[in-house]
């Protein structure tokens, strides 16, 4: 499939051939759930904690005599019931990470990349480079080739050539600058448009192609 290819000031340059098996791919929607969801899990630390019976202080003695008191019966004050006494079953440090083979990620990735594409989501440059590393240059250049739509950059290394380019895109709030070859799925849902310059679209070639 063919693409056109624009400048930063938003006009067409030229146009470049896709390929299909990346852009144009059968879209499997189950497959790209899946690794949404491992991807979200992923991300989650796990760290939360709560104390349990035997971790509480306290409750060397019995509260009170087991009869005529006519209240209930209590063993120990560290008793769930009891304020200040032991959880259960609440939560403890664990790992919420989901394993997904290299081919399953990478099939999904081709399938939000067809579906960014058959929605004319994908907007080609040919280069990225900025003159000095100013926001508001920046800012320029994504509204003339995204509008006002929240835009995914990507940004091929980190080389000098992008280093102004990195630099501007920090405080942006409705873009984000990501390498190409950490493309995931859950970027691709999030935003609306995806700028892609050349040079990263031969690194998204190299590992998916």
């Amino acid at each position: 499939m063919k693409a056109d290819v624009f400048n930063l000031q938003g006009e067409k340059s030229s146009t470049v051939e896709l390929p299909d098996e990346i852009f144009a791919a059968k879209v499997n929607v189950d497959l790209m759930n899946q690794a949404y969801l491992r991807q979200m899990a992923n991300a989650r630390l796990g760290t939360h904690s709560t104390k349990r019976r035997g971790e509480v202080r306290g409750g060397g003695a019995k509260p009170w005599r087991q009869k005529g008191t006519g209240r209930a019966r209590q063993g120990s004050t560290i008793s769930a019931q009891w304020v200040g006494g032991g959880r259960i079953h609440t939560p403890k440090p664990r790992d919420y990470s989901q394993l997904m083979p290299k081919k399953m990620r990478r099939a999904a990735l081709r399938s939000a990349l067809s579906v960014k594409a058959s929605e004319n989501g994908l907007v080609l440059v040919s280069d990225l480079a900025l003159a000095e590393p100013k926001a508001s240059l920046f800012s320029k250049a994504i509204e003339a080739l995204a509008g006002n739509a929240r835009t995914l950059v990507l940004v091929p290394d980190k080389s000098e050539t992008y280093t102004n380019v990195i630099k501007s895109g920090r405080n942006l709030t409705e873009s984000k600058l990501l390498l190409a070859n950490y493309l995931n799925v859950r970027d691709l849902l999030q935003y609306e448009k995806v700028i892609i310059p050349l040079a990263s679209l031969d690194v998204i070639k190299s590992y998916l192609g």
